[in-house]
């Protein structure tokens, strides 16, 4: 996409959103932003080409100034405001317009959100993205994708600008279950690396040399790859997910279980572990820093 076609609208500039913007931007694509934070816009202004960057005052402005809307929002609470609220997003929309859900939303939420808008002709497609912050500034997030064919091949386009990996996951809202079961499982092997380490620590092991040996083993896992060593054992705790968005994702997880009549033990494990952390560490610190409460015991 180029600065020829349509702007793309962008709600929510947060600290994952602000940066998959800025990339759309310097990929040439315009941008119609809207977010409550002046200092999330001031941040995609600056530095934009002229024409590059504009801002609507709400959601439905948005929607009247462009054809494809990403929404990165951080539940389905907050997905549902924007879209049902005051000046929402619901009653602008046109025949053939599409909203791309890039957040963490509740799958059943998401299928009752695409319903409304197909009423109104619109389409709506989940693409919730798996990542750090760091691919999400340099483009290369993976991201999964929920929807019909005609709505997938416009969508593309505009994730292509934002993500390497784009992975089709069937109808909508099947991409935001696969990212919720997803982050379980990347919940359970953070938990699983926080704890032996500790253990290791216990005992006097060398830990580099114990994530040396869990990486070239049967333990690996993304968090044993990418957060041992430089998050946990460094002390930085900076991985770039927060802490209450993973127990978000968890709870999630916690209603698929529930719908589908699955007995996930593991799951209710690391659903309690990671509510205890939120009391203790608050919901804004990363979510390795779990590692801090283990630690404490």
């Amino acid at each position: 996409m180029t600065n020829s076609a349509g702007p793309v609208g962008f709600i929510g500039l947060g600290m994952m959103g602000l940066p998959m913007s800025r990339c759309l931007v310097a990929r040439g694509v315009r941008v119609l932003a809207c977010d409550i934070s002046d200092a999330a816009r001031a941040a995609l202004a600056e530095g934009a080409p002229d024409g590059g960057v504009r801002f609507a005052p709400d959601p439905a402005s948005v929607a009247a100034g462009a054809d494809i809307v990403v929404l990165m929002l951080p539940n389905s609470r907050i997905v549902a405001q924007v879209m049902d609220g005051p000046a929402g997003l619901a009653a602008a929309v046109r025949p053939g317009q599409l909203v791309i859900d890039m957040g963490s939303s509740e799958p059943g939420e998401t299928r009752r959100l695409a319903g409304l808008l197909a009423q109104r002709g619109a389409a709506l497609v989940d693409a919730p993205v798996s990542g750090s912050v760091t691919k999400a500034r340099t483009g290369t997030l993976a991201i999964m994708v929920g929807g019909d064919d005609a709505a997938f091949a416009k969508a593309e386009p505009v994730l292509k600008g934002m993500g390497e990996a784009i992975i089709r996951t069937g109808a909508v809202g099947s991409a935001h279950a696969m990212k919720a079961l997803n982050n379980f499982v990347y919940a359970a092997g953070l938990l699983a690396t926080a704890e032996a380490l500790r253990m290791g620590e216990a005992l006097g092991l060398d830990l580099g040399i114990l994530t040396d040996v869990m990486n070239a083993s049967s333990g690996r896992n993304v968090a044993t790859e990418t957060k041992a060593r430089q998050e946990i054992i460094s002390g930085r705790y900076a991985g770039g997910f927060q802490l209450g968005l993973m127990r978000k994702d968890l709870d999630t997880a916690g209603s698929i279980a529930e719908q589908t009549g699955v007995a996930a033990g593991m799951l209710a494990l690391c659903r309690e572990r990671w509510a205890e952390a939120v009391a203790a560490l608050g919901p804004s610190v990363d979510n390795t820093a779990i590692h801090r409460m283990v630690r404490k015991g």
